[in-house]
């Protein structure tokens, strides 16, 4: 895929299919123009950071009070990409691709800084070089990028006798992270054009309507619930996950997270759940508030529930406060069934006549 200077198609006798190509190839231009600007702008901010001399030891907590200033700045002007986690990874990006001359946009048109950004999980160069050209070479999706790195595709393939084996099983495990759609669905991408993110991706019908209900019923239970997000945007090292509800509780002075499964609660997503609620505790709890709870709702047709999660050391304030101010889980299973039924009730006549 090399970069383009303008759109481009070859006219034929098919009115379609030139309009298909127009209209793909517009997304391509406009693929590699942000993909170049986000990856130059990382790079470049990463430098001009790394040139405040924040390696040196005498220098090392003048540093990060630099840092932790020009991310306060730069979030208030820009909004999110630019705190001080991100700031450190573009002057770790900078350290481990130190050759300006490779910021060139052909050799930079087939990955994205979601792809860079996983590579610097790896430590060691010639992997990193290694996983950057399969990834470029074999387009992998920024998820089965990650995926080889943390199964150690590199290392099981350097000792493996049957190479092609080992390639053959990454092919078959990854063939369904591939996604062509990748880039226009990447959060990061909305932040650089700074526009809203379209989070429709997440969610389908049926978990957008309960969603939609659930936040109604928790506002109306009169229990201090406040609203603070839908499908809010949480970013660790290796993924962008989205919380698809967040409340602030003013009468339990804590942020109470919800997440919705329509399949039944595994223990990977009582895991997850865990990880919102301390990742809320370390970055969005304030002094006075209590600690964060998580709260997973189930409606797997079968066995509509209500999990609560909240971490190790806080089980008394949840047997002997939170739960004086949390729905009722007979009521909340019963509003899960009640939203499922009307929304089959409202679309079974369209499925009806889809499957005919």
């Amino acid at each position: 895929m090399e970069q383009m200077n303008e759109i481009v198609y070859t006219k034929t006798d098919n009115l379609l299919n030139d309009a298909k190509s127009i209209i793909e190839s517009a997304q391509q231009f406009a693929y590699s123009a942000v993909n170049f600007a986000i990856i130059q702008r990382n790079w470049l901010l990463g430098k001009r950071i790394a040139e405040e001399e924040l390696n040196g030891e005498s220098r090392a907590e003048y540093g990060k009070q630099i840092v932790k200033n020009l991310a306060d700045s730069l979030t208030f002007l820009y909004g999110a990409g630019f705190d001080f986690s991100s700031l450190y990874k573009y002057v770790r990006f900078y350290t481990m691709f130190p050759i300006l001359d490779t910021l060139r946009p052909k050799s930079f048109s087939r990955l994205s800084w979601s792809h860079y950004r996983t590579l610097l999980q790896v430590e060691n160069k010639e992997a990193r070089d290694w996983y950057m050209k399969e990834a470029q070479n074999e387009t992998w999706s920024t998820r089965t990028l990650q995926r080889n790195i943390s199964s150690q595709y590199y290392e099981r393939t350097l000792l493996s006798q049957h190479k092609e084996l080992v390639k053959k099983e990454m092919l078959e495990k990854t063939s369904p992270l591939q996604d062509k759609l990748e880039f226009i669905k990447n959060p990061i991408v909305a932040e650089f054009l700074g526009l809203p993110q379209n989070t429709d991706f997440t969610e389908s019908d049926l978990e957008k309507s309960i969603i939609t209900n659930i936040q109604h019923f928790l506002m109306e239970l009169g229990k201090g619930y406040a609203f603070v997000a839908r499908q809010q945007h949480i970013r660790t090292e290796k993924e962008d996950y989205y919380i698809d509800l967040v409340f602030y509780n003013y009468i339990l002075k804590c942020f109470v997270l919800i997440d919705l499964k329509t399949a039944k609660v595994t223990h990977q997503d009582v895991g997850q759940m865990d990880m919102y609620v301390r990742m809320y505790d370390e970055l969005k709890r304030t002094e006075g508030d209590n600690p964060t709870l998580g709260i997973i709702l189930c409606a797997d047709t079968d066995d509509d529930i209500a999990k609560y999660s909240v971490l190790h050391g806080n089980e008394q304030l949840f047997a002997s406060k939170y739960k004086l101010y949390l729905p009722d889980e007979d009521r909340l299973r019963a509003e899960i069934e009640a939203q499922k039924q009307i929304f089959y009730e409202q679309h079974g006549d369209d499925k009806a006549e889809g499957n005919k």
